[in-house]
């Protein structure tokens, strides 16, 4: 099957959960309900597995519905940036604070081929057609991290993007155990044959996903739109209690707590016709971030809960919690990031009302 046709397949009008569940129906080698592991090729029609295989070319087509583009997956969110800075081999690319890890490739091209690393707000005329950017006024490049807000929540493809990429570690994966890079390019740019060139340069950079990591994929992408809504629900009830406590000086939250950030504490969140809600009409994101009002409350507030794992990953079932100076030395010593999961609620406001309660007794807010 095309990764760009879903008429022929009957897929047309299908929804989000339907596609999640039968966008691969015809590229399916045999009639389990369940997809089985193929560990390796040559098999039926894949000659070499790192050209593809039947797991990942299923993956890739349930993808290539849900993001709306041709999808192609890599072996870590980071290989998957890799391979587009690469394919576009800009001259400048203008990017905000981010991910450090795509900052580290950024200095690696830097020192291979002289690329310049612009300020997001960098003014138009610093960029010329061809730049990598987050905005196309000078022509350049739209490509869009959308790890943190995978379908149904926000399609860039709907507001001009030309490649969006997923750290499918994250939400696709959904589970904590799955190490995956997504590409997905409009089908604009598809026509221009960017979609063949990632793949023809995929198999030479070597960054193919194993085929037991491509049946996790699969597997797991069947709930993702259950899980993200739910997710989202959660982290949207969770931020509003928390907005709440702390505007009550009585309460340990706001004895503990300086700080909320999250997109539905933003004006914007509350006007159906802000861009926000354009950009976001389904819900926010599922993560948020606070800052404590000590360092030593951020530093031990994640050993005070119970049902949130102290880790530095996102999007996977269990609901996660992490002091980011641990992982990122320049970020404010006392930020937490919060990865919510799909636990109910209730507990989960529970546990973080235990664990500012905690500090406080403990004289650590």
């Amino acid at each position: 099957m095309s990764p760009t046709d879903d008429t022929k397949s009957g897929l047309k009008g299908l929804a989000l959960a339907s596609l999640s569940i039968h966008a691969d129906d015809g590229v399916s080698a045999h009639r389990a309900v369940a997809p089985a592991l193929h560990p390796a090729a040559p098999n039926d029609s894949h000659v070499y597995s790192r050209h593809s295989s039947p797991n990942i070319a299923r993956f890739e087509a349930v993808l290539t519905a849900l993001l709306h583009g041709p999808a192609i997956t890599y072996s870590s969110g980071l290989s998957a940036f890799h391979a587009m800075i690469v394919r576009l081999n800009p001259r400048r690319v203008a990017i905000g604070g981010g991910y450090h890890g795509c900052h580290g490739v950024l200095h690696i091209m830097q020192r291979l081929t002289g690329l310049e690393i612009l300020p997001l707000d960098c003014p138009a005329t610093d960029l010329q057609p061809g730049d990598v950017v987050h905005a196309r006024d000078a022509g350049a490049y739209l490509t869009v991290d959308a790890t943190f807000a995978p379908p149904p929540l926000l399609d860039p493809f709907a507001h001009g993007a030309d490649v969006v990429m997923h750290s499918g570690t994250k939400y696709f994966g959904g589970h904590s155990d799955l190490l995956c890079g997504v590409l997905a390019v409009s089908p604009a740019r598809a026509a221009e044959g960017w979609h063949a060139a990632l793949h023809d340069e995929r198999l030479l950079l070597g960054s193919v996903m194993g085929n037991f990591e491509g049946w996790l994929g699969l597997r797991s992408v069947r709930t993702l739109e259950l899980r993200v809504e739910r997710q989202s629900a959660t982290a949207h009830r969770l931020v509003a209690w928390l907005a709440a406590q702390t505007a009550d000086p009585s309460t340990p939250a706001a004895k503990v707590l300086d700080r909320i950030h999250h997109a539905s504490l933003q004006p914007e969140a509350a006007d159906e016709t802000s861009w926000l809600r354009k950009q976001m009409p389904r819900g926010f994101g599922p993560v948020f971030a606070i800052q404590t009002r000590t360092e030593a409350a951020a530093r031990h507030l994640p050993s005070k809960l119970t049902l949130f794992h102290h880790a530095t990953s996102l999007g996977g079932v269990e609901s996660l919690i992490e002091w980011r100076a641990m992982s990122d030395e320049t970020v404010d010593r006392t930020l937490l990031r919060v990865s919510v999961g799909v636990e109910a609620w209730e507990d989960l406001r529970d546990d973080l009302q235990a664990g500012f309660a905690a500090l406080v007794a403990d004289n650590l807010a």
